[in-house]
């Protein structure tokens, strides 16, 4: 790696922004395999938040509530030895299947849009920041988290696309699921993330633009990890 990726000692970072069912945690989780580096599901951050709060039956929107989660939040991130799959654990229990229900992502993009939660977690999504390298995977980590990334992707896709996604891996887990409900619910969520006061969901000014809608993940893998190789 030569100097115009790590200048002053300043650990590299590759931002995936984008929206729900775009792929980005999938694309992220598979490149930071790739180079060997650190990975931060900034969302699960949000619905590990959302999370406490439902278990506690806050008021999503009550900010001062919220944010006081957010700052006290009980995680933790590691890997289990023996499935060598990633754990997610809240106040002591894994929560991974939990924090990725319809229920819990819908309330995780309203206490998202709480100026005070998001600056809760801004230090401690900056924490994940170590050697060799981090792929960081959310929905501002471009714009807002880790502005001087070095290479800053927005994945897209259509909201048709993205909904036939999250359906099909809903069947797959044996869930019950309305295609029609699912649409409804990403062009909700999108309006809301793209539209609120604080970090709203927009690519970085020099972000490159991936629309994944056509593209395969290995595909879209490919891509980003071609760009990454033009600037090392």
């Amino acid at each position: 790696m030569n100097e115009r990726v790590i200048e002053s000692g300043v650990v590299p970072v590759i931002t995936i922004d984008g929206p729900s069912g775009s792929g980005k945690g999938t694309v992220s989780r598979i490149i930071a395999s790739r180079l060997g580096w650190h990975f931060l599901d900034s969302g699960a951050l949000y619905r590990l938040v959302a999370l406490a709060a439902l278990r506690r039956h806050e008021d999503l929107a009550g900010e001062d509530k919220i944010s006081s989660i957010a700052r006290e939040l009980d995680v933790e991130f590691k890997v289990d030895s023996g499935a060598g799959e990633p754990q997610i654990l809240l106040e002591g229990s894994v929560v991974g299947s939990e924090i990725r229900s319809e229920q819990c992502g819908d309330a995780a993009s309203k206490v998202a849009a709480l100026p005070a939660v998001r600056e809760s977690l801004l230090a401690r999504q900056r924490d994940f920041r170590c050697l060799p390298g981090l792929v960081a995977d959310g929905r501002d980590m471009g714009s807002v988290v880790f502005p001087d990334a070095k290479l800053k992707i927005f994945l897209d896709a259509s909201p048709e696309e993205r909904a036939q996604r999250r359906y099909k891996q809903l069947k797959e887990k044996g869930m019950s699921a309305n295609l029609a409900g699912l649409l409804e619910e990403i062009k909700v969520r999108d309006a809301r993330d793209r539209n609120r006061s604080v970090a709203p969901l927009v690519p970085a000014a020099d972000a490159i633009l991936v629309d994944s809608t056509n593209q395969g993940i290995d595909e879209v893998v490919a891509g980003i990890l071609e760009e990454w190789s033009k600037l090392v």
